[in-house]
């Protein structure tokens, strides 16, 4: 692998492992793997936060590439993607 893809995978390695490092996110993380499709409101009534803290977590997981987004109506639903359960994995081997 050349340098410049090496530096591509290494910065995605960051903005993924950084994505998860933060209680809230793998709450998060561990309501949706339980729970797919939950709104905001959903997710914030599972992990017991407020509104405004769940949703820039969730934000923040989003940007990471850990959950995705389906517009459904009104409603956005969310959802674990790939990388976000390889996270989860990852958190169980530290159990």
């Amino acid at each position: 692998m050349n340098h410049k893809n090496n530096q591509k995978l290494l910065k995605k390695l960051e903005r993924v492992t950084k994505g998860g490092a933060n209680h809230w996110r793998a709450c998060i993380l561990f309501t949706l793997e339980k729970n797919s499709g939950l709104s905001v409101e959903g997710i914030t009534r599972e992990v017991g936060g407020n509104f405004v803290t769940v949703s820039a977590h969730l934000q923040s997981l989003v940007r990471s590439g850990l959950v995705s987004k389906k517009y459904k109506g009104k409603v956005v639903q969310n959802f674990l993607t790939r990388n976000g359960s390889f996270i989860l994995t990852f958190y169980r081997m530290l159990e």
